[in-house]
């Protein structure tokens, strides 16, 4: 991984790759690299370590550059060190065919092994350089690009998403795709590849989404789309619904920045339409199932990721509060190598952004081959795990570029809040306790939008902790797994080290690790246990501790034990974590800024994980 762009047209390609790799910076990656077709016919590659601004500067003349069909690629490390040698695109030993790829080769020692073998030469350390030598292999006796990419795919175990290039076929790119998303874009005469969306929506919004197991022949002037087997597929196309705004930082620092102060309008789009103000309560279309099969259901799994997971755990709490059904919350990554137990009325629903992440598609597809019904809960129409789910819901937020999920994450809270409203309503909750809560959480927006504009005093507080090394937060009940994406959100972005605990067990451990230097952020909100978190920060507070609490608007109690306070609006408990989070991702914003590192970038991560 991370990203693939490619275009074959009547234009000079470089450029276009160049563009298009900037549009997927945010992904994260470690080099860069192109590989053009030039006007002599001839396979040229310039690769990078480092951004892609250095490939950019490295790159000769536009005279040199110049070509109609090219690929290029972003690395994020995998196998191998993030070096020149092993940056993409890899070409076989004679320079004719060029290939980059997303993804994982599992079997590619025994590959390469067999290769070198009969003669071939390995320059890098890398499972995908095995890709350019294999495809050389066949396309010695196929002469077909196409065909020598069948075969050689045929003996590859793992995923990928890969395009190649051959100079004795200039107008030509071949794709393909299994585990790691590719998309075809369909210009004006001319076509695109890439691995997501937001590298080719400046040139078109006529896509088709690649299935697994399918692959791509591109000329300059028609495409054919067929299986791995080479059977023929029926071309579906799609249009994007994104605007090119939706991808540019506008009058923002940065895109996390950008999508942090979105969240009143992302917030909202999760619940528009979704509402039934007449029968107090809300609608989920995508799910396709009627009210009586909905009552039935007597458990639910709820499998994510990161950011997912801890919204995941909130939903948790939600839907075994308001709905009283048992919830179960599994990482994906574990879900799929153990032996789950699924009953008999359990519902699974699996949640990534992009619908993409590896180990969350694997969970969905061992959920449904043990017979479970599976829906997804993703931003990204046309994505795998929207495809492949039984149903599921879009969270509408909208694109989100930083790496660090901010938007999503409240997107995914409340069309987790909406699910466990429309189970609740059919079950024990009231018409009024429905009138109530969805009339709440129409002002959520505006209540976020509050938060926001305090800003400048967050900022602030910012300054006071932007040197420390480690720090915990701490959350009781529903703000506990706000704690955790409070935690995740600073280490993400600022390498600082963060833990989120419950504010109880904090005496079984963390409480050690507590001096005048260690700051304590504390959601303490006005609820049931607010006075059992008020003990919690006292126990801080007796060993010096640094107190730096979310609190509810008009709590002056807080001020006592706290070094710093920032309020939130007040609201029911069930939507706490809606507004709880917010200033916690502008804090760990303004701490990674004020320490003058790459919000978008962080080191070492990728925004949409398609390798285990």
């Amino acid at each position: 991984m991370c990203g693939i762009v490619g275009y074959i047209g009547s234009r000079n390609a470089t450029p276009i790759l160049i563009e298009g790799l900037k549009r997927l910076e945010y992904r994260g990656y470690d080099s860069a690299g192109i590989a053009i077709i030039n006007k002599k016919k001839s396979l040229k590659i310039f690769k990078e370590v480092g951004k892609i601004i250095e490939l950019e500067r490295s790159l000769p003349t536009p005279a040199e550059t110049f070509g109609k069909t090219g690929i290029a690629h972003t690395r994020w490390a995998t196998h191998g060190e993030p070096n020149l040698k092993n940056a993409h695109p890899h070409a076989d030993e004679n320079k004719k065919i060029a290939v980059v790829h997303n993804g994982i080769i599992e079997n590619y020692k025994k590959l390469r092994k067999k290769l070198e073998t009969k003669g071939y030469n390995f320059s890098s350390d890398t499972d995908s350089e095995v890709l350019a030598h294999l495809i050389e292999y066949f396309n010695r006796t196929e002469k077909n690009l196409t065909l020598a990419v069948q075969k050689a795919l045929k003996l590859v175990e793992g995923t990928f998403g890969i395009a190649v290039i051959n100079e004795e076929n200039p107008n030509q790119i071949v794709a393909a795709r299994k585990g790691s998303p590719l998309i075809l874009g369909i210009g004006n005469n001319e076509f695109f590849i890439a691995s997501d969306v937001a590298a080719i929506i400046i040139h078109t919004k006529k896509v088709i989404y690649l299935q697994d197991g399918e692959m791509v022949t591109v000329d300059k002037d028609k495409f054919e789309l067929t299986t791995l087997e080479n059977q023929a597929v029926k071309a579906k196309i799609s249009e994007v619904d994104w605007q090119v705004s939706a991808i540019e930082k506008g009058n923002y620092d940065y895109f996390m920045l950008k999508e942090i102060f979105e969240q009143p309008i992302s917030v909202e789009n999760a619940f528009r339409g979704r509402l039934n103000e007449k029968l107090s309560t809300c609608r989920l279309g995508g799910l396709s199932m009627s009210g009586e099969e909905l009552r039935k259901i007597k458990k639910i799994q709820i499998i994510a990721c990161g950011t997912s997971w801890h919204a995941a755990l909130i939903g948790e709490y939600l839907i075994e509060n308001l709905a009283r059904v048992s919830v179960e919350v599994e990482y994906a990554s574990e879900y799929r190598y153990r032996n789950p137990i699924i009953p008999a009325d359990t519902l699974v629903f699996v949640i990534s952004q992009s619908g993409e992440t590896a180990d969350t598609l694997a969970a969905l597809r061992e959920a449904q081959a043990r017979g479970a019904k599976v829906f997804g809960l993703t931003n990204t129409i046309g994505s795998t795990i929207a495809r492949e789910s039984d149903g599921g819901v879009y969270i509408h937020a909208g694109a989100e570029i930083g790496v660090a999920s901010t938007k999503a994450f409240t997107s995914q809270v409340t069309v987790l809040t909406l699910l466990a409203v429309i189970l609740g309503r059919m079950k024990d909750l009231s018409p009024t306790f429905g009138a109530g809560f969805i009339k709440e959480l129409k002002q959520i927006p505006q209540k976020i939008q509050q938060i926001l504009d305090n800003d400048e005093k967050i900022k602030q507080i910012a300054e006071t902790i932007k040197d420390s090394t480690n720090a915990l937060y701490l959350g009781r009940g529903i703000n506990y797994p706000v704690a955790l994406e409070g935690a995740l959100k600073l280490k993400e972005i600022s390498y600082i080290h963060a833990e989120g605990y419950p504010a109880a067990e904090m005496k079984h451990g963390p409480i050690a690790l507590i001096d005048e230097n260690m700051p304590v952020i504390a959601i303490a909100l006005k609820d049931a246990i607010y006075d059992k978190i008020i003990s919690n920060l006292n126990e801080v507070k007796a060993r010096n501790g640094r107190i730096i609490t979310i609190a509810t608007e008009g709590d002056e109690k807080i001020k006592e034990i706290s070094e710093s306070v920032i309020y939130i609006p007040e609201t029911i408990h069930s939507l706490h974590p809606l507004l709880s989070v917010i200033p916690l991702q502008m804090l760990a914003y303004h701490v990674a800024n004020l320490r003058g590192l790459d919000v978008d970038q962080p080191r070492n991560l990728a925004k949409s994980v398609t390798v285990e």
